[in-house]
């Protein structure tokens, strides 16, 4: 090793683009390769979309300029965007079934014709990353770098919290989830926050819904979000929000120390163009700004990301198929009793294969993994089970299809 690299980093892996499998070799498959890995949507941009944007790369961005690098257009959509979430009763609180999404136009004038409240969300509120992991990075260098703090992470999580702190050398304090359901172990985590102080815990981090588990925050676990102290930064990454209509949006009001994620790279469908946004407490914004790199965000990404909110009611409307998609895999995977599936609140699935005789229960994963991957279904092996994406009906019904066929060889 170079002598002057940071020893710490010999222990790291560089993350790599999970091809299905351990090895980090390509899946092989004389079929058509089903992507069901990284949670992303499984349908392309719109034909007409992508013209419009090929369209506006041609004749109105100029690549040898740098981008706005103050993102004040994307800011203000997104500004509006979060206050729709927030003050539409009927996709906050009552969820999304197979009908259509009602959702009122993006416009110069407001949202839609209702009235903002006072505390509406504003450009002011809003960070723009390049992706979530950027924000991420952020985060983590405006609370905890220079041995300031550490963070506590309930696992299974996304890993990507701890594996950014390990790279800037924060500690990373982790608690574990009730097995059952996958709540947040409590108590757990109020010893470990009072037990470590050297350095003290400054920055919590939930997933609503979590990943790769798919349950959303309970009432219990948003009470205890609520109740720690206000030095402590609680960061809740609300990446799959489209699908679950769930958010905390309408609470930041009350906690300035309190932070939102979410991204365009799942139910908008820009996962290459890597897109993520924060809100929060404008003095926070504006210090993750003071951090970020300077023209973060190409000028193409953020035509793409105005575009997607401004034609959102086009390309949210695959999500009621997703949710009957879901429910359909779910009831599915469940007539395997060596399986036990878990509920969603996500596009993703989640499930274990039960305790048993003979080989470990990750060893039955691997293999289940590898066999999938072999016939063309790629899922993710993370947290102790087996993480799979709904995609179309048709990818879902190859990996019905697939997975009986494991478990009827076996």
């Amino acid at each position: 090793m170079l002598p002057f690299i940071r020893k710490d980093l010999a222990e790291l892996t560089a993350y790599t683009p999970h091809p299905g499998g351990t090895s980090g070799e390509p899946a092989h498959s004389e079929s058509a390769i089903d992507r069901l890995d990284t949670n992303e949507c499984p349908y392309e941009l719109p034909e007409e979309f992508k013209k419009k944007l090929a369209w506006t790369y041609q004749q109105l961005i100029e690549t040898n300029r740098y981008p706005d690098g103050g993102h004040a257009a994307l800011k203000e959509a997104i500004a509006q965007y979060v206050n729709e979430s927030i003050t539409i009763p009927a996709l906050n609180k009552g969820g999304l079934g197979a009908e259509s999404i009602p959702v009122p136009p993006l416009n110069k004038g407001g949202l839609g014709g209702v009235t903002l409240p006072k505390t509406a969300i504003t450009a002011d509120n809003i960070s723009v990353g390049n992706g979530s992991d950027e924000l991420i990075r952020s985060i983590l260098i405006a609370t905890c770098l220079g041995g300031s703090g550490s963070i506590l992470v309930a696992n299974p999580t996304f890993s990507m919290y701890g594996i950014i702190a390990q790279t800037l050398g924060i500690p990373v304090v982790s608690v574990q989830r009730k097995e059952e359901n996958f709540e947040i172990d409590i108590e757990a985590a109020k010893r470990d926050l009072a037990q470590n102080q050297n350095p003290p815990v400054r920055a919590v981090f939930v997933v609503h819904p979590n990943s790769p588990t798919a349950n959303a925050l309970t009432i219990d676990e948003i009470e205890w979000l609520s109740t720690l102290p206000e030095e402590i930064l609680v960061v809740i990454d609300e990446a799959y929000f489209e699908f679950s209509q769930n958010t905390l949006a309408d609470q930041l009001h009350h906690h300035p120390n309190w932070i939102i994620l979410r991204t365009f790279s799942k139910a908008f469908r820009l996962a290459s163009m890597r897109v993520g946004y924060a809100i929060a407490h404008p003095e926070l914004t504006a210090t993750l700004e003071k951090i970020r790199l300077p023209y973060n965000l190409p000028s193409f990404s953020q035509t793409a990301a105005e575009f997607a909110l401004a034609q959102r009611q086009l390309l949210l409307a695959t999500i009621p198929e997703t949710l009957s998609e879901r429910a359909k895999l779910i009831a599915a995977l469940t007539q395997h009793q060596k399986l036990q599936v878990w509920p969603s609140a996500a596009n993703f699935v989640y499930l274990r294969l039960k305790a048993g005789e003979g080989e470990s229960a990750e060893q039955g994963h691997q293999q289940i993994m590898q066999q999938l991957k072999e016939g063309g279904t790629l899922i993710r092996h993370t947290g102790g089970g087996l993480r799979i994406t709904v995609g179309s009906p048709e990818e879902n019904q190859r990996t019905v299809d697939r997975i009986g066929e494991i478990f009827d060889n076996s």
